[in-house]
């Protein structure tokens, strides 16, 4: 470690928060107690940001979470969604209490809506508003959310809202950096990158002209290709990632892209190496 801080604002929470924190997609398929103690392991790293949504594993993900924090509840920031489908008022309200009662817990630290769906959002934005004024939740974001939704959201809550927008952000898959994310500089927002890896091998693959741009910086800086990808993306002060580790040893690579400072001439490199492309209709999610 250096002495970085590797925490930052998040949104207009007035909380700071690890800005490399832990995923919690399709954790139910390792053993339970390996993987709590895997989120535990983050823990002790720094990495108290903690990601979960009642769709995975139809809610066992949570429950391995609730393993993980066990004692721990104070130091985490804890995150959860609805699934759309049950985004109606009455709907988002139940599914916060089914999630606090599998996270063992009586409050999330911010709580999302998945994607946008069929309920109107002024429904869900009460059901939130009523959530944090009970306690149950200290502040509420969306995810997979375009430019008019956001829009939309601004319109119906008003400056300060969302807290944030997660959404899918990798070196492969750059869209958000043409209108959502300058939206959420705009508005202080902050940007929660799922899936910061991508789902492919290849920019990671020193065979390849983008994994020999990686390796060679991350050669100079006694770090992985994988921290430097992480680091790429949290050049960007409002951007957090959320990466999913299958072992202690990732929880601890994960961990280390944290404190990593790349110069502005290597950034450039990757950028180089991974076109951003241009904008397109509609924003990509998985």
């Amino acid at each position: 470690m250096n002495g970085k801080d590797t925490t930052r604002p998040f949104g207009p929470t007035g909380r700071h928060v690890a800005a490399v924190g832990q995923g919690s997609w399709k954790v139910e398929e390792s053993a339970a107690d390996a993987a709590a103690m895997s989120l535990r392991r983050g823990l002790d790293l720094g990495m108290t940001h903690i990601d979960t949504a009642e769709m995975y594993g139809d809610g066992a993900a949570e429950a391995v979470v609730a393993q993980a924090i066990e004692g721990r509840r104070d130091e985490v920031f804890l995150v959860s969604k609805v699934l759309p489908g049950h985004a109606s008022k009455r709907g988002t309200l139940a599914s916060c209490e089914k999630s606090l009662a599998r996270l063992k817990t009586d409050r999330l630290d911010c709580y999302l809506l998945h994607w946008r769906g069929a309920h109107p959002l002024e429904e869900t934005i009460a059901a939130f508003d009523r959530l944090v004024r009970d306690g149950k939740i200290l502040s509420w974001g969306v995810s997979n959310f375009d430019v008019p939704d956001l829009d939309e959201v601004l319109s119906l809550a008003g400056a300060g809202h969302p807290a944030c927008n997660q959404v899918l952000y990798h070196l492969q898959e750059r869209a958000i950096e043409h209108a959502v994310l300058p939206w959420c500089r705009k508005h202080g927002t902050a940007v929660v990158a799922y899936t910061p890896f991508g789902q492919s091998t290849v920019p990671f693959d020193a065979r390849t002209r983008q994994g020999r741009v990686l390796e060679e910086i991350a050669e100079a800086h006694d770090a992985t290709a994988r921290q430097v990808a992480l680091q790429f993306l949290l050049r960007h002060p409002e951007v957090f990632v959320i990466p999913k580790a299958s072992s202690i040893v990732h929880v601890a690579e994960n961990a280390g892209a944290a404190a990593l400072e790349l110069s502005e001439a290597e950034l450039a490199k990757i950028d180089a190496a991974f076109a951003r492309g241009k904008p397109r209709r509609g924003l990509p999610m998985i």
